[in-house]
């Protein structure tokens, strides 16, 4: 299973999201800090999930990082969080 597919997973079952959208941006940060051969280090994430709601934006963006932990420590460099709750814009 790739990284990719393990976010997918875990954000899958930890927030029951209403939409949920996942982009490698690995590739634009070739040579940067962080990046490796292989890509799945740079992830674009946009989520909306009833999880959310009442949450501020930090709030959000700790409880994306404490269900993705595993990967963030097995080498997962970056991610760029959109969170909604379900009508947001």
């Amino acid at each position: 299973m790739t990284i990719k597919e393990q976010i997918k997973a875990k954000l899958e079952a930890g927030l029951q999201p209403t939409r949920l959208e996942i982009e490698d941006e690995s590739h634009r940060h070739a040579g940067h800090g962080g990046w490796r051969e292989g890509g799945e280090t740079h992830f674009r994430i946009d989520v909306a999930s009833a999880r959310f709601i009442g949450k501020g934006r930090i709030e959000r963006h700790r409880l994306v990082y404490g269900l993705l932990e595993e990967e963030i420590a097995a080498g997962v460099h970056a991610l760029a969080l959109k969170t909604k709750a379900p009508g947001e814009t």
